[in-house]
């Protein structure tokens, strides 16, 4: 799938064709949301079209979707008798709407985070407050099973008030699919576990269970590199972004830079991160006091990173951010503001510049897929 993107990317780039593609935007529904939104984005010009959306999904804040474009699967963030809930919906390329297919407890609160395998098997979801990772086997109508595992974490953090248990923030498969890497923000550790796809389960085989985090650094969520030999690692609490070789399912640090201008206080909030589809430029967004987007160049070889600018979001509290496949665009989603604000990329240098921005209740999570 990560090939077939740079494909369209790079194919795009050279002959100018117009490209549309459908975005999916996942939101929180204290806030007049219907929930999930479904526009057209052009990507010839950056302008966006509303389609459809649901009208009675709760919480849906973080989204996947399945290779083939036929299955949207979404958390519901929220806590009930201490677990969540997960969603999949059928997506009707004919109407542009989600159809509601099922749901399943989560089996730990606040669930934050969600990945389904290329082959549709098997859905992973991140617990926050349950510091848990649950897997869903997928029937073949996309319906989610009832969870067949759930690994909890244990342990607590530096940070006396954020990191006073585990608190599981992503579930990121990588490029052969054969591990998932958990980043543990209570607990200052990214989990490596080994996936197997007959029994859709995960196992404790990788040749290193963990790596640790700098104390109180709170890694929230990563980034493959598309060869998979390098992770990137955006950590929440400190504010700095973090580069991994990756080899056989064992991490080692590379580097850590900042993400911040001079002079930042300490509340960074930082959130995403998101590699553009040609594998040079890195972004990582900053809520907190700043709500910034730090770029870096990515030397592909090394995995190493080099600092290449800061620029506001022009917008409240990027909890999370996309870049299009064409890599023309970068979206970001700006909750506590309202709106999508959409950057275009300036391929040779990473730089940003608005090229539009439109309203959608306290957006959470953004997903595309070709039209």
């Amino acid at each position: 799938m990560k090939k077939w993107l740079l494909l369209l990317s790079l194919l795009t780039y050279i002959t100018g064709a117009t490209q549309h593609f459908y975005l999916f935007a996942g939101t929180y529904t204290n806030n007049g949301s219907k929930g999930i939104y479904v526009y057209d984005f052009d990507a010839d010009n950056g302008t966006v079209r509303l389609l459809s959306h649901t009208d009675s999904a709760e919480n849906p804040s973080y989204l996947c979707v399945s290779q083939d474009g036929n299955f949207l699967y979404a958390v519901n963030e929220v806590d009930i008798e201490q677990s969540g809930k997960v969603s999949a919906y059928h997506f009707d390329r004919r109407s542009s709407k989600l159809q509601f297919i099922n749901q399943q407890r989560t089996g730990g609160a606040h669930p934050c985070h969600i990945s389904v395998t290329g082959d549709g098997k098997t859905v992973f979801v991140a617990n926050y407050s349950g510091g848990n990772i649950a897997a869903f086997p997928v029937g073949d109508n996309g319906a989610l099973m009832p969870a067949v595992q759930l690994i909890q974490h244990t342990g607590k953090g530096a940070d006396p008030v954020r990191q006073t248990q585990a608190h599981v923030h992503g579930v990121s498969l990588s490029p052969d699919e054969k591990y998932l890497l958990t980043p543990d923000l209570g607990t200052d550790k990214i989990h490596v576990y080994r996936y197997d796809r007959g029994s859709s389960k995960l196992e404790a085989g990788a040749k290193q269970g963990f790596i640790e985090s700098a104390p109180g650094s709170g890694p929230r969520q990563l980034c493959f590199s598309a060869n998979g030999k390098f992770v990137y690692v955006v950590e929440e609490l400190s504010g700095m972004l973090t580069a991994y070789s990756f080899q056989r399912g064992v991490l080692k640090k590379l580097q850590s830079y900042t993400g911040h201008q001079p002079g930042a206080g300490n509340n960074h909030g930082s959130a995403d991160v998101q590699m553009s589809p040609d594998g040079a430029f890195l972004y990582m967004s900053n809520r907190g006091e700043e709500n910034t987007l730090a770029i870096f160049k990515v030397d592909q070889k090394t995995g190493l990173l080099t600092p290449a600018g800061i620029r506001s979001t022009e917008g409240n509290h990027p909890r999370n951010m996309l870049i299009d496949p064409t890599g023309r665009y970068l979206l970001v989603g700006n909750m506590k503001s309202n709106e999508v604000v959409v950057f275009r990329r300036e391929m040779g240098t990473g730089q940003l510049q608005v090229s539009g921005r439109f309203s959608i209740p306290s957006p959470s999570c953004l997903q595309m897929i070709p039209r």
